[in-house]
């Protein structure tokens, strides 16, 4: 006879890792969460007492990319559930909205309790600090899927926005000033590149780089920025005309999104301070400020559009809720896409 645990399925480590987690996931509750952990799917009931108009709710889903193959060679997996978390929640951020509830999928080789209780203890960190509750989640053990040691790790995300205070890039105009919230360092996009630059090992993640005052290991597993509380903050105070969330596609894919056409957005080079990991990527790769931008965030996690009158103040919300910004440039009539320039 041959049982599920000869096929490599545990399932006696499946119940350990739902035993190791609760707390965690648990420490995430907000009112609305009804019945945890008890139930063949999440359960929210929904408050939309704080919306005047018709509530809209905005649903994002994302993964953590290459990043995982970092965490593996590091045997580090505590950060990377918050960058799960930061890829789906940020973007709903962009709408103006606030996350609610956050669902995980967690799919490995060999269902390891303690590294799945790891990277739970991200996710559950990334959920308290947004306010949303991490209502539940899909561990998967799938033999012969992955390789030994690997696994992969997406999220989804259900917020909820007033219509009438939804951001949606219709209210941008020329004139309109360019705000750039600081990221973290790469966040959880452009690793590929950065592998097979780097040719990544145990050698060279663990090598102390003078530049970084770290290894580079622990620059790339720095966890992405998670921009809804300042964001909230922020839209409390001023009106948000557009939001994009520098992700895979950098600048030149993500910008556009928030504007319609007609219009392009000038970004002055100069007017932040890049992080040093940038420049060595530029100088390992080669590469220009087109490719640099087209595929990085450069230090600039999160683009804002605002009125020009309200730049300055913006600025001092944002950075006054823990998220460092500046004013980045602008946009301006004609032209299209993203328009890169040496500030003045």
């Amino acid at each position: 006879m041959i049982t599920y645990k000869d096929a490599g399925v545990d399932l006696q480590a499946g119940y350990k890792a739902v035993k190791l987690i609760k707390n965690d996931v648990q420490s995430t509750y907000i009112p609305g969460v009804l019945n945890p952990l008890a139930n063949f799917g999440g359960l929210f009931e929904l408050d939309a007492s704080d919306i005047q108009n018709r509530p809209v709710l905005v649903a994002g889903a994302d993964g953590v990319g290459t990043k995982l193959k970092i965490a593996a060679a590091l045997n580090k997996h505590d950060t990377i559930g918050i960058d799960c978390v930061a890829m789906c929640v940020n973007d709903i951020a962009c709408l103006g909205a606030r996350p609610i509830f956050f669902l995980d999928y967690i799919a490995l080789d060999k269902l390891e309790p303690e590294r799945v209780a790891e990277i739970v203890k991200g996710m559950a960190a990334g959920c308290r600090e947004t306010g949303c509750a991490l209502l539940g989640g899909e561990t998967a053990e799938m033999p012969g899927m992955y390789r030994p040691g690997e696994y992969d790790v997406a999220g989804f995300a259900v917020g909820i926005v007033d219509k009438d205070k939804m951001i949606d890039g219709s209210k941008v105009r020329a004139g309109d000033v360019l705000i750039g919230l600081e990221s973290s360092g790469m966040h959880s996009n452009g690793f590929s590149l950065v592998r097979r630059l780097f040719h990544i090992d145990d050698q060279s993640l663990n090598r102390y780089m003078s530049d970084l005052k770290c290894t580079l290991g622990e620059e790339l597993l720095r966890p992405t920025r998670l921009y809804v509380q300042p964001m909230r903050k922020l839209c409390a105070q001023v009106e948000v005309h557009g939001a994009a969330n520098i992700t895979g596609g950098g600048f030149f894919e993500n910008v556009p999104r928030m504007f319609k056409k007609g219009l392009q957005a000038r970004i002055e080079l100069g007017t932040w301070q890049v992080p040093p990991i940038f420049g060595i990527v530029m100088a390992e790769g080669e590469l220009d400020d087109v490719a640099m931008f087209n595929t990085f965030n450069m230090g600039i996690g999160m683009v804002l559009a605002v009125a020009a009158a309200d730049a300055q103040k913006s600025v001092e919300i944002l950075s006054g809720a823990g998220c460092p910004s500046h004013i980045i440039g602008e946009f301006t009539e004609g032209g299209a896409g993203v328009e890169l320039c040496r500030k003045k």
